[in-house]
């Protein structure tokens, strides 16, 4: 099995084959989110061609986040059942479809069935659940800069492939940017199936950080993996840290991709700026966004995760708060581009770090799935919301001044952390 050999070569050479896994995810999460960030350069070419108002194709971006968050729980309970591999290779398949599909719709209930629903529920089992299962199993030394990595990817993937979609669609129409996601996914899904394994066992290593291969455990039945999800749930909603990380990432999601990677580009359509001028700098949030959440991740191995999401998530209030008094000019732009790039997902390191502190490296992928789900339900409640705040009030910009207040509040409630008991794990102290 090629899996093996290069396992092996590799460790002659003092190379964990965990870097090879993370190679495969990262790309996987960047595909994903890619495919995630498509519709926000297509709202304006749907709207010419079929007529459909803002707020019925932001329905359609709604579902798809909904499902995209509400998936993660059972995404880690398939993970754990049917294995890590199949389940991306499966997920891939099903985003495939929804993107290949939406070539022959012709109404918006085919927009809310391949792009809500298909797609939703493909990109749900890839979501950040899959970089908190990965980064879990396969290290225990270096584990907050594998999640930031793998989290850098999944918001450069949503940000980054954006220029070239919003050019594609300008040139050639947005079948093309259909076309593209496409065969991204493709060369992703054969990277998965050569180099993707489940378990350090498989081939046959302890986890990075450890001496001793863990065998993989007892395969749970179908029923009893189905029901994981709720038993977790049921478990930890009895704590006052799962529902203070739930709602800080509710508002997490509320502020990041159901706000700005759904509607940035049209909000500056709103101002006189090109869509491809508009994704560019959504690219550069990308960017600085990659190296932003990388160091979240070293810092949360290192420092107070509960101080780290304090600053992040109130600086990531006072960007969007000074967005609307940008003028939209290009030095207004830049300056928001790199401070709210560098905080776009650093909040996600310091809360894998917490759940899995205090719940358990076992548990860290379904607590996560769970506090994720608020994740993704703030961002419906955004994509949606501010959708009908243009529809109904013309302008955007109340939503972004609602987004920027709650990322102030999230920073206070991330303090309270401290009185739910949270565990010597966080300390400020290297581990």
């Amino acid at each position: 099995m090629v899996s093996t050999v290069l396992a092996s070569t590799l460790a002659r050479r003092n190379i964990h084959y965990g870097w090879v896994v993370v190679a495969a995810t990262f790309l996987t999460m960047l595909v994903t989110a890619g495919a995630m960030g498509a519709p926000g350069v297509l709202i304006k070419p749907l709207q010419d061609e079929f007529g459909w108002e803002t707020s019925q194709i932001s329905s359609a971006l709604a579902i798809r986040l909904i499902l995209f968050g509400f998936m993660g729980p059972f995404a880690a309970a398939f993970m754990n059942y049917f294995g890590v591999r199949k389940v991306i290779v499966f997920a891939l398949a099903l985003i495939g479809i929804g993107f290949v599909g939406s070539l022959f719709m012709t109404t918006l209930w085919q927009l809310l069935l391949l792009w809500g629903i298909v797609v939703g529920f493909g990109t749900g089992l890839t979501a950040m659940v899959l970089a908190a299962t990965v980064s879990t199993r396969w290290f225990t030394r270096h584990r907050g800069l594998v999640v930031g990595m793998l989290s850098a990817s999944s918001a450069t993937g949503q940000l980054v492939f954006l220029p070239l979609m919003a050019e594609l669609t300008e040139r050639y129409g947005w079948r093309s940017t259909v076309f593209f996601v496409c065969a991204m996914i493709m060369v992703a899904a054969l990277a998965v199936l050569a180099f993707m394994r489940d378990r350090p066992a498989d081939v046959n290593l302890p986890s990075l950080g450890e001496e001793h291969v863990t065998p993989a455990p007892d395969r749970p039945t179908l029923g009893a993996a189905l029901m994981t999800p709720i038993t977790t749930l049921r478990e930890i909603s009895t704590t006052s840290t799962f529902w203070i990380l739930f709602a800080t990432f509710f508002i997490c999601g509320l502020s990041t991709n159901g706000l700005i990677q759904t509607h940035f580009v049209t909000l500056c359509g709103d101002f006189g700026i090109v869509p491809v001028a508009a994704a560019s700098v959504l690219a550069v949030m990308g960017i600085f966004d990659f190296f932003g959440t990388i160091g979240s991740g070293w810092l949360s191995d290192r420092f107070d995760n509960r101080w780290l999401l304090f600053w992040y998530y109130g600086l990531r209030g006072l960007s969007l708060l000074y967005l609307p008094f940008s003028d939209f000019s290009f030095y207004g732009l830049s300056i928001f581009a790199i401070f709210y790039g560098l905080d776009w997902i650093a909040t996600v390191p310091p809360t894998v770090k917490i759940a899995a502190d205090r719940f358990g490296r076992e548990k860290a992928g379904l607590v996560f799935g769970w506090v994720f789900a608020g994740h993704q339900l703030g961002a419906a409640t955004a994509a949606y919301g501010a959708g009908l705040s243009r529809t109904e009030l013309s302008s955007y910009l109340p939503a972004f001044f609602v987004a920027g207040a709650f990322c102030l509040l999230a920073s206070i409630l991330a303090l309270t952390l401290k009185k739910s008991g949270l565990p010597s794990a966080a300390p400020a102290a290297a581990h």
